[in-house]
């Protein structure tokens, strides 16, 4: 095992704190990563606080990391020394089921292993990239392309493939309407994927606040949902909704934009149940939908579309000292648009 700086919480009320975790021992087909920038995600907040369900503490969340491989093992073969590589939301997975066969590993049918609070084939709690170093099966290593900005690259591991799988999935391009709900960490990610694709992007946001930046990012449409007005104005009108808040909605009124056809999907996790009335469903032939992350090979995918066409998050760097900061800023939603910690100063 090797010792490394990091940052953890001893428990759901606790700050998070300086500390120090292990890490195993590079294996045959292991890969150690310096990271050098972890993204906050709503989903460390979630997670650490308790709020998805119970989780072993002391606990280092962080799943949206980037950094350089230090070294591998003697089975590796797809990275080398000294690569830029990402590290998402997941490190491991049965690889034998359906969907691991099929590269959708995010749908393991026995479980993908978490970056963090999961239990990994050894047995070991996995700990996430608030720390200086992580080591992670060559298989769940991704390649960062050179042309995305070294510190903006961390966010694209998780919220970038999170609004990505959907849009891919769904087919968002030339002659589709699409819509973002919420303009926030992964809204704004969206609505840059959303314009690349060829899509018509509308946002659909609480206020007029972020109206600039949203059509700076290739938004072609800004509505704010306080006014009732929006929904009589975007009725039947949409193929497809993109929901990225963690909070309750009046899903009624958000069915209702959609056209034939339509699908709204939920990519945002508020952890209380959310109602629906299937009436809404059956006009149009409405579709309700989730989706999680992408891939191993959809998320090298995405990276790689984004390094094409010049996509990368909107970030503010920050110590390691302003975490806990940080997190009341993001739910203060008080972020442009997603906070990134330079590891050099964990």
């Amino acid at each position: 095992m090797t010792t490394v700086r990091a940052y953890a919480a001893a428990s759901a009320t606790s700050p998070l704190e300086p500390t120090t975790i292990e890490r195993r021992e590079v294996g045959p087909r292991d890969v150690l990563i310096d990271i050098a920038y972890a993204g906050i995600c709503h989903s460390d907040i979630h997670t650490i606080r308790g709020e998805w369900g119970e989780v072993a503490y002391p606990l280092t969340v962080g799943h949206e990391i980037v950094g350089t491989v230090a070294e591998v093992g003697s089975d590796v073969t797809r990275h080398a020394v000294g690569d830029r590589v990402g590290v998402g939301c997941m490190v491991n997975s049965c690889r034998e089921c359906e969907n691991c066969l099929a590269g959708e590993e995010q749908y393991c049918l026995k479980g993908n292993v978490g970056t963090y609070a999961n239990v990994d084939r050894d047995g070991s709690i996995t700990q996430g990239g608030y720390a200086q170093k992580v080591v992670v099966d060559e298989d769940f290593v991704l390649r960062v392309p050179e042309a995305i900005p070294y510190e903006k690259a961390a966010p694209l591991l998780c919220a970038g493939i999170t609004t990505y799988s959907p849009l891919h999935h769904w087919n968002a391009g030339p002659g589709k309407k699409v819509a973002v709900v919420g303009l926030g960490g992964l809204g704004h990610m969206a609505v840059k994927i959303a314009h690349a694709m060829g899509a018509e992007v509308t946002v659909l946001s609480q206020s007029l606040r972020k109206k600039d930046d949203g059509l700076a990012m290739g938004a072609d449409h800004y509505y704010a949902t306080s006014d009732p007005e929006t929904f009589e104005t975007l009725k039947n009108s949409l193929d497809l909704i993109v929901n990225t808040v963690s909070a309750p909605l009046d899903l009624k009124q958000y069915l209702g934009l959609l056209s034939l056809d339509g699908t709204m999907v939920n990519v945002g996790a508020p952890p209380e149940p959310l109602p629906i009335q299937v009436f809404t469903l059956f006009s149009n032939r409405r579709s309700f939908a989730g989706s999680s992350i992408g891939g191993i090979r959809e998320t090298q995918e995405m990276l790689d579309f984004c390094a094409e066409h010049g996509i990368a998050p909107e970030v503010e760097l920050i110590d390691a000292a302003q975490i806990n900061e940080a997190y009341e800023r993001v739910l203060a939603s008080d972020v442009r648009y997603r906070f990134v910690i330079d590891a050099a100063t964990i």
